[in-house]
């Protein structure tokens, strides 16, 4: 005898699919609409992975479906293998350009990216961009639709993701003159007690990261008002509501023009925004050109 363990056999790509879209989506429902099948044929699949791999990837609770551990780790692996076998597949289209999948908050897209689209594209020469807005800003392990995705903040990858930093940012307290004049902004940060305070669910902690940044005590708005996408607190703030928090490079423009003032200045924040790949792609040429732009462009003066 040779001694030779032989390879052990694949579980069937179907499960793979399966259990790939319930990791993703969180449920056997959303998963089951994704792939046009019904719930029970998902639950058929799960039920085959965990009989072949002998262990399970799911723990019940409640009626819900929650990875195990190791579960996790696999959903990450098994994300990171679609990707490299989409991205394969299109590649071997006779005549097709290669087109990277980028998602991007959608602040940061239209203050921020979308002015140097042109520039981009230049940079990647014969790769096409294509900019994915994301309101509520989720991880690459979440979506296996997109080759890359721009994080903001204090973003931690999970294993088998590489975050790239690329910029630094500073965030603070926005408004218009006028309510700030109103106010009394200008006498300290106590007069926000009497503002209309402004917050996005696609960023729902900047409010609190500042006041602990800055070393200032929490302060109780007089109206707490709550949007669904940071573009549209801004906007809000820019129509004179009450006072938004938001990253400078979302509101650099208002700011210079005098629509927007920031009355106690900006914090800078060091962990900036990132480039958060498949740590299976980070010798991927398109990639490395994409983090290589944004890198050199990041780094330039506002």
């Amino acid at each position: 005898m040779s001694g030779r363990i032989p390879p052990r056999r694949l579980p069937p790509l179907n499960a793979l699919r399966a259990f790939d879209a319930v990791a993703r989506c969180g449920s056997i429902l959303k998963a089951a609409d994704e792939l046009g099948v019904v719930r029970g044929a998902i639950r058929q699949q799960l039920t085959l992975l965990e009989a072949h791999f002998g262990v399970p990837l799911f723990d019940r609770e409640n009626g819900r479906l929650v990875l195990t551990a190791k579960g996790r780790a696999f959903a990450d692996s098994v994300g990171v293998a679609f990707g490299i076998l989409t991205r394969a597949s299109a590649e071997l289209s006779v005549g097709q350009r290669r087109s990277l999948r980028l998602g991007v908050p959608s602040a940061f897209a239209v203050w921020w990216l979308m002015p140097r689209l042109a520039a981009l594209q230049a940079a990647l020469q014969d790769i096409d961009i294509d900019i994915v807005p994301m309101a509520t800003v989720e991880p690459l392990a979440k979506r296996a639709d997109l080759e890359a995705v721009i994080m903001g903040g204090e973003y931690r990858p999970t294993r088998d993701i590489t975050a790239i930093r690329f910029m630094e940012d500073e965030f603070g307290p926005v408004t218009t003159p006028d309510i700030a004049d109103r106010l009394g902004l200008a006498s300290g940060v106590s007069a926000l007690a009497g503002a209309v305070g402004l917050a996005s669910r696609s960023a729902p902690s900047l409010w609190e990261d500042w006041f602990a940044e800055s070393g200032r005590a929490p302060i109780p708005f007089a109206v707490d008002r709550e949007f669904e996408d940071l573009l549209l607190a801004i906007g809000a703030a820019r129509s004179g509501l009450g006072v938004a928090i938001a990253p400078r490079t979302a509101i650099g423009e208002d700011i210079d023009r005098g629509t927007l003032v920031a009355p106690f200045g900006f914090i800078r924040r060091p962990a900036g925004y990132s480039l958060s790949i498949r740590s299976g792609d980070v010798k991927d040429p398109a990639l490395v050109r994409l983090a290589d732009w944004l890198s050199e462009t990041g780094a330039e003066p506002a």
